[in-house]
């Protein structure tokens, strides 16, 4: 029996890795596309897959390079999570964002129009696009409110899929709400806040400013988050529906980014008092300040209230998410409390 083809696009992502080790254990021949200039950064995320899987490379920016790829490796399934992913990088980047997040998306869809006769796409979309949600928690059918040059251009690129959809091609959109992992890139918030903590622990200086404490912009903050093994289990499962339709993948619970500080440095047995209010709050051990907030950190147009309801996945894909919170962030402790005790930073 002739073997599934996937490509995943953004393999050497977070998501990427996990679900080409989801896609391979369902017997997939699974196929990775990765950017020349992610590879040295972002290849050892899937160092452990480099014989089970084909790497091809191709960039989103460039329809030849996509053209050669999707006449290379023939997919039944396609998983675009490429992306510019950091939605404080847009504010400085909006040109770039939407090149790839928006147009990025219309020049791989196009490739597949021009060379396959069939194939099932899957669009990694957002919870940003609720921005300043209009109501609460969020739904398929809540309205959007992007904010952010991220969320903008994720929403033209789910627009740009339901017309898709509409023409007749199997085209969905899932709208992930936050999820992480130890494999998180460390220039998110959680990875910071974990390795922040570790390296506190084991009295290391912080990473960028050398301070013996961490900083970071909005406490109050809140989010719905999950853990990436869970949800590329929630994209495999949206292709394998009769007919496509967009989901909302979240846990249905949030916590602010407080209340995730508190649980790291919990785990490492430091627990904190916090003290004061707004950009004075800080978070003390044994009197020592550990955490502190730096204004510098909180984005032009906060997000601060994010929670989704997957009540529609749950009926129509069977789909609920294993980690709870708590295990989440212990998991991230863990393997930055590893990394950083044998050195590999």
């Amino acid at each position: 029996m002739t073997k599934r083809r996937a490509l995943i696009t953004g393999i050497t992502g977070q998501d990427g890795g996990y679900l080409a080790e989801f896609l391979l254990s369902k017997g997939y021949e699974v196929y990775g596309m990765y950017r020349r200039c992610s590879v040295d950064d972002h290849l050892k995320k899937i160092e452990h897959l480099k014989e089970r899987i084909h790497l091809v490379q191709g960039d989103l920016l460039d329809s030849y390079s996509l053209d050669k790829v999707v006449k290379e490796t023939q997919p039944d399934e396609v998983y675009n999570l490429g992306a510019q992913s950091q939605v404080a990088v847009s504010f400085h980047q909006p040109i770039v964002t939407r090149e790839i997040n928006w147009y990025g998306v219309e020049r791989l869809f196009k490739s597949l129009e021009e060379n396959l006769m069939k194939f099932k796409f899957y669009q990694a979309s957002t919870s940003e696009l609720f921005g300043k949600a209009l109501e609460t928690p969020q739904t398929e059918e809540t309205p959007f409110n992007p904010v952010s040059p991220y969320a903008s251009a994720k929403f033209e690129a789910y627009n740009f899929i339901q017309r898709k959809r509409k023409e007749g091609f199997f085209a969905c959109n899932g709208i992930l709400f936050n999820h992480e992992s130890p494999r998180r890139g460390i220039e998110f918030v959680t990875r910071k806040i974990t390795d922040g903590a570790a390296r506190i622990k084991l009295g290391l200086p912080q990473r960028v400013t050398g301070k013996d404490y961490l900083e970071l912009g909005n406490l109050d903050s809140k989010r719905d988050w999950g853990f990436a093994g869970d949800y590329v289990e929630a994209m495999w499962l949206i292709l394998q529906k009769e007919k496509p339709s967009d989901y909302v993948i979240s846990t249905g619970e949030n916590h602010s980014i407080r209340e995730f500080v508190g649980e790291a440095f919990n785990l490492l047995d430091l627990p904190l008092t916090w003290e004061g209010e707004g950009i004075n709050e800080k978070g003390k051990f044994n009197g020592k300040t550990l955490v502190k907030v730096n204004p510098e950190f909180y984005r032009p147009a906060e997000v601060s209230y994010l929670l989704g309801n997957s009540q529609k996945a749950k009926k129509e894909l069977g789909w609920e998410p294993k980690v709870k919170f708590n295990e989440l962030i212990r998991k991230m402790v863990e393997s930055d409390l590893e990394k950083l005790k044998s050195k590999k930073f």
